[in-house]
């Protein structure tokens, strides 16, 4: 299912270097940012979030899902909102996007959601764009967890 999605706004934080899914080092990475952002509470110290779903994108892509690419964890805000010391901001450009859901226990379910986008690279027509995974209150229960992804699409 194919869907355009307007540009926004996030803060939050990224990993200071790209990442790449080669011997799972994006697991670890990845991983270790979301400890920050938790362990930090960082959700807290942003200020004028526009709902309460955390955002994690995959952009700056070098290439496909083999190449390395970066990782940000964040909240939407209005554009011009002002970026705490210590938080990033990243503004994420309209784009054509198909959706995905990862559905189970947490965080498993994602990285299993993902293999099987990789199987579907081709088919799918991927933009290696902007690609963003959405953590909304269905993900609460880390046992029954539903998690959209969204991937950007070549037009």
């Amino acid at each position: 299912m194919e869907t355009t999605k307007e540009n926004f706004q996030l803060i939050g934080i990224q990993l200071d270097k790209k990442t790449t899914n080669k011997d799972s080092q994006a697991a670890i990475d990845c991983g270790n940012l979301w400890q920050q952002f938790e362990t930090e509470k960082r959700y807290g110290q942003i200020e004028g979030k526009l709902g309460n779903e955390i955002y994690a994108v995959y952009f700056d892509y070098d290439g496909d899902h083999t190449q390395p690419y970066s990782y940000f964890i964040g909240c939407k805000v209005a554009e011009g909102t002002i970026i705490p010391d210590g938080f990033k901001s990243l503004k994420i450009p309209s784009q054509i996007y198909t959706q995905k859901v990862a559905k189970g226990v947490m965080p498993n379910c994602i990285a299993e959601a993902w293999r099987e986008i990789w199987k579907e690279d081709v088919v799918l027509n991927r933009a290696y764009q902007y690609d963003f995974e959405v953590y909304d209150e269905r993900c609460a229960d880390w046992n029954n967890a539903e998690v959209d992804i969204f991937l950007s699409v070549k037009k």
